[in-house]
Formats: structure tokens, C-alpha cells, sequence
């Protein structure tokens, strides 16, 4: 049976409600500041754990339940002879339930930088309450989640308090306390250091939702979040309007987003099977996803279209008549969703703006273990350029170069980019050799690649891609370099009368 409760917590949203069924089950309440004050005023009676205690607080409230009247009274076992002998001895309570939730960290670090007022919600107490209390689990039920009040309750009410009840409390308090102190631990991490390789790195994430499988059917598969998310994008997006979303859904949007976000002008493209079918930039965002779409419009049937800029009504009606899966943008005009939700199952998705951050990591796991890297978005400008060929690149070659290499990085390896006017008209992708990748390119472009530009993620091993390029056409090349043989592909450039300039810069996206 359940005799004493003690509640304390800073998230009260139904705890009214549920210590006055609490306190109908004759079930008394130990509690302490905010929350004893919020019971009695709703003449909840209330037991004030200093005067339990006999122990006032202290510190402004820093210590509240720090003490061995409450700790022994939640981990004394009641089957132990011993244990019991002592808590009568000593005048003290078994406490059988214990509802607590914590300072809220994780929400004052999303709205203040100050430092005094995030330290203080650093919780002490309240992790300490929970972690005797679920090591405890066999005598006393813990509850950290409001959402499991009713079952709870119905569950003491009924007398119905099952073993599996307890075990799925206490693994869920100790998950509610390493998510605090992990949560916690990031933050004074990156506040404290620049080590984002630490001996010992602590990851958490939340579910976002359930998805119905995973890459295959045969697989399961969640979403899950960052609780410090630092830039807009899948963490924080909002789905207007559609079906919901699968994992091979999600891995487009994330790659598609990425792209558009690195450029400040009105920026689209379309992405199929985590590699774009097009990208393009123009003077409206309109424009843009025209030339995005018509880069490859075969390819982009079923695509996730991304927008830097809002979705206008303009945008909407060229959408209109194609099969799109999904648009994802900072946000859709009135006018843009009046025609697009007209589409059933067409997925709507709102980022809300197009902030970029370079912290947090880039992990994947594998079998026993986690490769983490750093998410570093490469910054080019042209003054970085090495002309290494007698042909210099012209204005608008460079233009168009420096345009192809942003979006080789979200092409999968191994990549080449074929650009002209602003978009691209030719992609190879995740071909096993470099030459392959510039032979679909051409094959993409077709005419479209005479007079167009080149951009390689990696340097080219051998001339051949090269003369590839060259036979379709191309113009001018932009690559890392750094090849055992830079000077025979300096040589096959000249004489193509080609530009090429290196950058330094791979950019492998495995």
C-alpha cells in the first residue's frame, strides 16, 4: 500500500489535480517550496519537509530534500528486518512514492545566456530524490513524467501495483536522469572547452515520432532529436499539411535543406535518394526552383523540392501540376498552402528560417561503435583559388565555379558537378571510379554541358576524367588537387584549353 508521497516539482501541470486524489486515498504528501505552497493554497493538505525534517532550507532553496530523514525513508528496503528496525527507531517515514520532475535546464538554456541563471537550474536535489527512489524500485514507485500520473493513479486506486509497472517507472526516471546530466554536461562542454572530442562524449536524444519503418520495410525505424539544436532544419521543422514521414524521407530533407542553406540568394533543389537532381540559384525564388527542376526533370519525379526563400504563391503553381513528395522551406504564404494542400498526400514542411551552425557532430554508427566528426562548413572564396593552368578562368567561369562547388558537397562520392547559368545540368554521383561519375554527368547534361563548368569532390587520379569533360564540352575546372599526378591533369587541361584552379578542399560525402 502507498502511505506517503513526496512531490516535488517545477513542471505543476496536473499535479493539483493529482494530490487531491492522492490525498482522498488518505496518502500523505511530503512537499517543499513552490509546490507545498501551490497544494496549500488549493487546500491540499500538506506536510512541509523542513518541518519533517526539522532541517530548514537552506542556500536560497539549494537545499531543500538533502536529507537522511527523506533518503532513508525512500531506500530503506521494507523486506529487511534491519532496515525497518531503524526507520522506527529514528521516527522516520517510509516513503512509497515519489513524484518529482527537475529545474528546467534544458528550456533556460534555449532563452538566456546568463550564466548565474543557467547554473541555478542545475538540479540537485531532484536528480538525487529520483535515483534512490528507482534504485529503490521494488518498494517505492517514482514518477518523473506527467503523462503517467493517470496510470499511476488508477494503478494505486485498483491496487494493481505489478512489478512490470515498477521496473517501467524506474527505467524511465534513470533515463530522465541521464538525459538532465548528459544535457547538462554538452552544454559546459562547449561553454568550458573547445574539445569536441572528449575521452568520455555523452550523446542524448529525444523521439520525435515513430516511423513506420525503416530504409526497408523489414526494418523499425524512430526520429529522434538534439535537446541543444544550434541552426534550423529537421530538429525543429514543422509539418503543415500530408502523410507522414518515412527514414529515407527524412535523410532527403536533411541533405536537401543543407544544400539550399548555404546560399543567401533564392536558392532550390530537388533531391532524390539523398543526392540532388538539380540545384539552382536565381534572381526569385520562382526562378530558382525552375531551373532546379529542369536540370533534371526525369530524375526529380517523387523529389523533395527545398526552398531557402518562403514558398510563394508563384512557387505553388508551378508545383502544382508535378508529383513532388515534399517541400520543405522557412515558411509558406497563405496563397502557396490554398494550392498546395489541394494535393493530398504532399508533405509540407515549415524550417522556419535558414539560421546555419558549424557545432555539433556528424556521427554514424557501426557495428561496436560511433564514428563522430565535426561539422565544419568549408568556406571558399575566390582569392582562394589557384589557377594552375595558361588559361585563367573568366568571370562568369568563376562565378559558376564557385557555385559548383557548394554543391558538391551534399553529392554523394564519387562526385562531379556539371554547372551552367547559374544551375547545375549534369550530376555524377556514388560511382566507384571518378571517371564514371563524369561520364553520367555528361551523359545527364547531354548538349547542355558545352560551355559548362566542372566541379570534382576529390582530385582526379588519372587525365581521363578529364578528357571526358573535355568531350562534352567543358570549359573549366574547379578541384582540390593534391594528386601524384596534378601535372598530367594540369597537362590534359592545357591542352583542352581548359581553366583549372584548386581549392585545398575535399569533400567526400560518404
Amino acid at each position: 500500500m502507498i502511505k506517503t508521497a513526496l512531490i516535488s516539482v517545477s513542471d505543476k501541470e496536473g499535479i493539483v489535480e493529482l494530490a487531491k486524489e492522492l490525498t482522498n486515498l488518505n496518502i500523505r504528501i511530503l512537499s517543499s517550496g513552490g509546490t507545498a505552497s501551490l497544494l496549500q493554497k488549493n487546500n491540499i493538505p500538506v506536510t512541509e519537509i523542513s518541518d519533517y525534517t526539522k532541517s530548514e532550507e537552506m542556500l536560497d532553496g539549494r537545499v531543500k530534500t538533502m536529507h537522511p530523514r527523506i533518503h532513508a525513508g525512500i531506500l530503506a528496503v521494507r523486506k529487511d528486518k534491519k532496515h525497518m528496525a531503524q526507520l522506527k527507531k529514528l521516527d522516520i517515514l517510509p516513503i512509497d512514492l515519489v513524484i518529482v520532475n527537475f529545474y528546467p535546464f534544458e528550456e533556460t538554456i534555449k532563452k538566456t545566456s546568463k550564466q548565474k541563471e543557467i547554473i541555478e537550474n542545475v538540479d540537485i536535489g531532484g536528480p538525487s530524490l529520483v535515483r534512490a527512489a528507482a534504485k529503490n524500485f521494488n518498494d517505492v514507485l517514482v514518477v518523473t513524467d506527467k503523462n503517467d500520473y493517470n496510470n499511476v493513479l488508477d494503478s494505486i486506486k485498483n491496487r494493481k501495483i505489478d512489478s512490470k509497472l515498477k521496473e517501467s517507472l524506474a527505467l524511465k526516471a534513470f533515463a530522465h536522469t541521464a538525459r538532465y546530466d548528459t544535457i547538462i554536461n554538452t552544454f559546459l562542454r562547449e561553454e568550458f572547452t573547445d574539445n569536441q572530442f572528449p575521452d568520455i562524449l555523452n550523446l542524448t536524444f529525444k523521439k520525435k515520432q515513430h516511423l513506420r519503418y525503416g530504409e526497408n520495410p523489414h526494418q523499425k525505424a524512430a526520429f529522434y532529436v538534439d535537446p541543444i539544436i544550434h541552426e534550423d532544419g529537421l530538429g525543429n521543422m514543422k509539418q503543415l499539411h500530408g502523410k507522414e514521414l518515412s527514414f529515407n524521407n527524412l535523410l532527403d530533407i536533411d541533405n536537401s535543406w543543407e544544400l539550399v542553406k548555404s546560399f543567401k540568394g533564392p536558392a532550390a533543389t530537388v533531391v532524390k535518394h539523398t543526392n540532388p537532381t538539380g540545384c539552382a540559384f536565381a534572381n526569385t525564388i520562382e526562378e530558382a526552383f525552375r531551373k532546379a527542376h529542369e536540370a533534371d526533370s526525369m530524375s526529380a519525379f517523387g523529389g523533395v523540392v527545398a526552398l531557402n526563400k518562403d514558398c510563394n504563391e508563384n512557387v505553388a503553381k508551378l508545383i502544382k501540376p508535378l508529383f513532388v513528395e515534399i517541400i520543405i522551406c522557412p515558411k509558406f504564404d497563405q496563397k502557396a498552402l490554398d494550392i498546395l494542400k489541394a494535393k493530398k498526400n504532399i508533405r509540407l514542411l515549415e524550417a522556419g528560417g535558414v539560421k546555419t551552425s558549424d557545432k555539433g557532430y556528424y556521427a554514424k554508427k557501426v557495428v561496436g561503435g560511433l564514428l563522430v566528426q565535426s561539422r565544419e562548413r568549408p568556406v571558399l572564396n575566390k582569392k582562394d583559388l589557384k589557377v594552375v593552368t595558361k588559361r585563367k578562368p573568366t568571370e562568369e567561369e568563376l562565378k559558376q565555379l564557385m557555385f559548383a562547388f557548394k554543391v558538391t558537397r551534399h553529392v554523394k562520392s564519387n562526385s562531379i558537378i556539371y554547372v551552367k547559368d547559374d544551375a547545375t545540368v549534369g550530376i555524377g554521383a556514388g560511382q566507384m571510379s571518378r571517371v564514371d561519375s563524369a561520364k553520367f554527368a555528361a551523359q545527364k547534361a547531354g548538349n547542355n554541358a558545352k560551355g559548362a563548368v566542372m566541379s570534382s569532390d576529390a582530385f582526379f587520379p588519372f587525365r581521363d576524367g578529364v578528357d571526358e569533360a573535355a568531350k562534352a564540352g567543358i570549359t573549366a575546372i574547379i578541384q582540390p588537387g593534391g594528386s601524384i599526378r596534378d601535372k598530367e591533369i594540369i597537362d590534359a587541361a592545357n591542352e583542352h584549353n581548359m581553366a583549372m584552379v584548386f581549392t585545398g578542399i575535399r569533400l567526400f560525402w560518404h
